[in-house]
């Protein structure tokens, strides 16, 4: 028990001084041998420090801290003035408290332990000097490097059938693990070794660095060409914030949502994938505008009337000239002529500045001045006055600042009378001019 204390001790202040970590799975096989101390506990005995050797063990770690193993110990001990040759054998479960450099540890077994006095017993193991015991203990190992530690350890050994001595077996020995193995020759062990087929460093966990650029391979998206953290190791040769392996313009600066691309005109293409990519256009487009033949802001391909200017909301064509359409289906719509003249009265000049208007509010529209006249008259006479009647019109509206382009003139003759010629008032309605829509304008 004189031991037992200051060993105790010893593994306290190892616990409080060192609980840095480290792993035992690098190497999982470990071998010790050492020398046993063995001290008998209970009444009548000598109490006495034993000493002898050798104490081996074999033991191989299973994960989570738990090992399982076997020990083997011989020593010889002297009690009441009778020299005892000692020997045990046990099968053992450790638990490491900790992780590290030093490491403490609990274990646990069974085993059997013999006291031979050399004299002849009867059979293979006598009972009165070969009991069952049961085992709890305590250790460390104080690892110089990877595979060796000074290994120490106490355990309380309590004799089941109680034909022999319940005794403390304090052990301390060299242990040398081992059975992790390095296939790359990196110096980092294959179980600790991230890398474990190719030569790396220790401080990237057994995996190189091509590049040098302080990532990894194993981390580093551009193994081969040095980069930046944030890119995960790949470089970025404009300086857009997108790796140059991500950017389909590595050398122009862009934006993400452009794949590292610019985008000059601002439309929504990038340049790379831009047909015109100075001039603001339609995606649809390659980037370029659409053609506009009448520039009217509908393009041909929409536009119902791409030659002709128009609007959006009448799909390109001009607005329907309606407010001319109805005059055109009016009373009004007639200028009246006395007999054989193609005069016009300030009446009918009144209501050629109606159509005037009506022409100016529709710019694109055209019209067909029809000329009539009565059944007075030859039939070569009456058809060269209706056409002189068309065109007294027409000179009235190009004075009033009508294109000509827009005024088409016809005449009838006699063809088309209205009214009973056999009448005055019926004749008086067949002289006359009147306006009509025109094919040009979609107005007949």
């Amino acid at each position: 028990m004189k031991l037992l204390k200051p060993f105790l001790l010893t593994v306290s202040l190892i616990f409080t001084i060192n609980p840095t970590l480290a792993q035992t799975s690098e190497n999982p096989w470990a071998i010790a041998v050492g020398a046993d101390l063995i001290n008998l506990q209970g009444d009548n005995v000598d109490s006495g420090i034993n000493f002898g050797a050798p104490a081996l063990s074999l033991s191989r770690y299973i994960g989570a801290g738990f090992s399982i193993g076997a020990q083997y110990a011989l020593n010889n001990v002297k009690n009441n003035n009778t020299d005892l040759k000692y020997s045990s054998i046990d099968g053992v479960v450790k638990y490491n408290l900790t992780k590290g450099k030093v490491l403490p540890y609990l274990f646990a077994g069974y085993g059997f332990s013999k006291f031979a006095d050399g004299k002849d017993k009867e059979g293979l193991f006598p009972s009165t000097e070969t009991n069952r015991t049961a085992i709890g203990g305590i250790g460390a190992n104080f690892y110089l490097d990877d595979n060796f530690a000074i290994n120490v350890s106490t355990s309380y050994r309590g004799n089941v059938e109680g034909s022999t001595y319940n005794h403390l077996q304090h052990i301390v020995g060299l242990s040398y693990n081992f059975g992790a193995g390095d296939a790359d020759k990196d110096g980092v062990p294959d179980q600790k070794d991230i890398c474990p087929d190719i030569p790396g460093l220790k401080e990237f966990d057994g995996c190189p660095d091509t590049d040098g650029d302080g990532i990894p391979d194993n981390k580093d998206r551009c193994p081969e060409e040095a980069g930046t953290e944030a890119l995960q190791g790949c470089p970025d040769a404009d300086g857009d914030g997108i790796a140059d392996i991500d950017d389909a313009c590595p050398n122009k600066s862009g934006t993400a949502a452009m794949n590292g691309c610019p985008d000059s005109d601002g439309d929504g293409v990038a340049d790379n994938e831009d047909r015109c990519p100075e001039i603001a256009g339609d995606t649809a487009n390659g980037g370029c505008p659409w053609t506009d033949s009448d520039g009217d802001g509908v393009p041909d391909k929409d536009d119902n009337c791409p030659d002709l200017a128009g609007t959006i909301v009448n799909n390109g064509c001009p607005d329907e000239p309606t407010e001319l359409i109805n005059f055109i289906n009016s009373e009004n719509n007639k200028i009246l002529f006395p007999a054989s003249s193609n005069s016009l009265d300030s009446s009918d000049k009144a209501i050629l500045d109606i159509v005037k208007n009506l022409l100016n509010k529709y710019p694109d529209a055209s019209i067909v001045i029809e000329g009539y006249a009565s059944s007075d008259g030859s039939e070569g006479y009456n058809m060269k006055l209706s056409e002189r009647r068309a065109t007294s019109v027409k000179e009235y509206l190009v004075e009033n600042g009508i294109d000509a382009n827009r005024l088409n003139t016809v005449g009838y003759g006699e063809t088309k009378l209205t009214g009973d010629n056999n009448s005055t008032s019926g004749r008086k309605q067949s002289r006359r001019a009147k306006i009509n829509r025109s094919a040009k304008m979609s107005i007949n």
